[in-house]
């Protein structure tokens, strides 16, 4: 309403404005005289200016004609589309004007602009690829999505715009959650432009998500032939994939598929831990302890993980402690001074009650990087020695308050996993998890203390009817699993 009163408050303005300059040029004295041809022409104020008018759109039409004359002139010498080029300049020059402004509203999220300018540029130009793509991206950006995939199959329909709306359909799939139909676009915009990055990528955590392991290695290999990603990268990769499938081959019970395809796995990467631990227990049931224990060091000298000592200790069950303290030795020579080999160790003196010895392997760590692993096992080391219960307890409750330790960690979303995936479980990331401690604000109840609850078995076994004092007690073991939360184990295992 303001808007309309302004804009007629001007109207009038303008109109008094032009009233009175051509009054006062009636009023004025003097005027232009000019000579043509000896005969001279006098004109007054008023007429002069409305020559001068006259005069400028004379010229224009002198250009306008010169210009349709060399149309013509082109036309006459072979030029066909010349005269259809100079009628139509005038609507191409709106069209594009319209389209520059469709891409401007576009640009600064004015989604309605840009649809309404799109359908004025295609009112002028004859161009879809350029005014589709402007409608569909300006539908998209003001929500209405069946406008957006009626314009990107119309791009379909064009060899030239296809990739485009294919890409545009698939997009609008993942946002809609229909990742059924969106795997399919994807396989097929990956088909017309397998140098694309982004699809490739689309495609490959499609794959993935589904299990389709198989086909996620060929995208890949594909990756890796286009440039796309370093060789590096492509090796490690290859291995998670080739992991995940050598678990499918296991889970469908095909135990020599499956061998083969975690020793291909773990030959692929041998520093990706899991990898190594389905390897070696390959090797375990072909009766080869060697090349379990050759591929256990391997792996423990590049990263130490307690699945790696787990497996290690696989390769002879029924050992005695001492025999595996011997054992063990050739494992964490390559990485001694590390906190899992300390923690390790300590582990394995416990078991072999020699307390004093598991104290020492533990050293400063419980000072310098505690956590509730070591904690607790300094817990069972003053049980072991006699420690009264209030000290005990002490530990038991400290280690409530320090970190879990390193746990499997999504880099891109920063969630705890109870256990090593290929896809994070929050982010649906691939191959984002990596073995670290979690923040503290972030600490989560672990799983990763497998062998905790076989050295408690262990101590609880060997105590006598009268419950002496250098044994742990029902309770106290109660309270150590509760604090490390340990995953349900065999108790057969557990006497071991």
């Amino acid at each position: 309403m303001l808007w309309s009163l302004i804009k007629i408050v001007l109207f009038v303005a303008v109109v008094a404005l032009l009233a009175w300059g051509a009054g006062f040029l009636l009023e004025s004295q003097g005027g232009i005289q000019v000579t043509v041809m000896g005969t001279e022409y006098s004109f007054g104020p008023l007429q002069s200016v409305i020559a001068v008018i006259l005069l400028m759109i004379g010229v224009w039409l002198l250009l306008k004609i010169f210009s349709l004359l060399v149309a013509t002139w082109k036309f006459l010498n072979g030029d066909e589309t010349a005269l259809s080029r100079y009628f139509d300049r005038n609507r191409e020059k709106k069209g594009f004007e319209a389209l520059s402004e469709g891409l401007m509203a576009l640009a600064s999220g004015e989604g309605r602009v840009a649809m309404s300018k799109a359908a004025k540029a295609d009112k002028y130009l004859n161009k879809p690829a350029l005014t589709n793509l402007l409608t569909a991206q300006a539908a998209e950006l003001a929500g209405d999505s069946r406008k957006a995939e009626e314009t990107y199959r119309k791009l379909v329909e064009d060899e030239s715009t296809r990739f485009v709306g294919v890409r545009g359909i698939m997009k609008q799939k993942l946002a809609a959650g229909d990742t059924e139909t969106a795997l399919k676009l994807a396989e097929r915009a990956f088909a017309l432009k397998p140098k694309h990055a982004e699809t490739g990528d689309i495609l490959l955590q499609l794959q993935a998500a589904k299990e389709d392991w198989s086909g996620a290695r060929q995208t890949l290999s594909a990756k890796l032939k286009n440039g796309q990603l370093p060789r590096d990268v492509h090796k490690r990769r290859d291995a998670v994939l080739a992991l995940s499938e050598a678990k499918d081959v296991i889970a469908d019970g095909n135990s020599i598929e499956s061998r083969e395809a975690a020793i291909e796995a773990n030959r692929l990467s041998p520093d990706l831990i899991p990898a190594a631990v389905m390897a070696a227990h390959s090797y375990i049931k072909q009766s080869k302890p060697k090349y379990a224990a050759r591929l256990l060091q391997k792996a423990w000298s590049v990263h130490p993980h307690p699945d790696l000592a787990a497996a290690y200790a696989a390769i002879a069950p029924d050992e005695t402690p001492p025999d595996r303290i011997k054992r063990f030795k050739a494992l964490i020579k390559s990485q001694s001074d590390h906190p899992e080999t300390r923690m390790l160790l300590s582990e394995l003196h416990i078991a072999n009650e020699d307390f004093p010895e598991a104290r020492r392997a533990l050293g400063d760590l419980i000072e310098t990087d505690p956590t509730a692993r070591s904690v607790t096992l300094m817990a069972a080391i003053e049980r072991g020695e006699g420690a009264s219960d209030t000290v005990v307890k002490g530990w038991l409750a400290r280690a409530l308050t320090v970190s879990r330790g390193p746990q499997w960690i999504c880099d891109n979303c920063q969630h705890i996993h109870a256990e090593w995936k290929p896809i994070c479980e929050n982010c649906k990331s691939f191959d984002t998890l990596a073995w670290k401690s979690p923040p503290m604000s972030e600490v989560a109840m672990p799983g990763g203390v497998q062998m905790l609850p076989l050295i408690v078995g262990a101590i609880e076994d060997n105590s006598g009817a009268d419950g002496a004092a250098k044994v742990a007690t029902r309770s106290d073991i109660e309270d150590v699993e509760l604090i490390t939360d340990p995953p349900e184990e065999d108790p057969k295992n557990a006497e071991k």
